[in-house]
């Protein structure tokens, strides 16, 4: 169950602001991610967001394909909704309107992922002869 990273670069000083705004995001109502022809394709497991001076990261869990996530989150109301909140404290502009804006944000902000471990991996190797 792999873990994504986006990055977030805003103006430092605001963090309370910031923090106010995802106090106040509403989660969708089901887990399941499901592809452009509406089939079940992952689940959104959980996402923690974590700022600090200019940076701010939000980590999402997930099984499936990070895209499908993308998507998901791009037909998201409550996401378009925190975006334009978030914005005024935004180093660098950025549009997440549609889909695709929101898509190509999503894959220039995502960090590279050099380590995941978890019990669930912990458990496989010690099962492996």
């Amino acid at each position: 169950m792999p873990y994504a990273a986006i990055t977030y670069r805003v103006k430092p000083g605001h963090e309370d602001e910031i923090a106010e705004i995802f106090a106040g995001f509403q989660r969708v109502s089901t887990p399941a991610l499901v592809d452009d022809e509406g089939k079940a394709a992952g689940r959104l497991l959980g996402t923690a967001v974590f700022i600090k001076d200019e940076v701010m990261i939000r980590v999402i869990h997930y099984e499936g394909d990070l895209i499908h996530v993308a998507s998901n989150m791009a037909r998201h109301k409550g996401v378009h909704a925190l975006e334009a909140k978030l914005a005024p404290y935004l180093a660098e502009t950025r549009d997440t309107s549609t889909p695709e804006g929101f898509g190509q944000y999503f894959r220039n902000a995502t960090m590279r992922c050099i380590s995941q471990l978890s019990a669930d991996s912990l458990l496989t190797e010690a099962r492996t002869p």
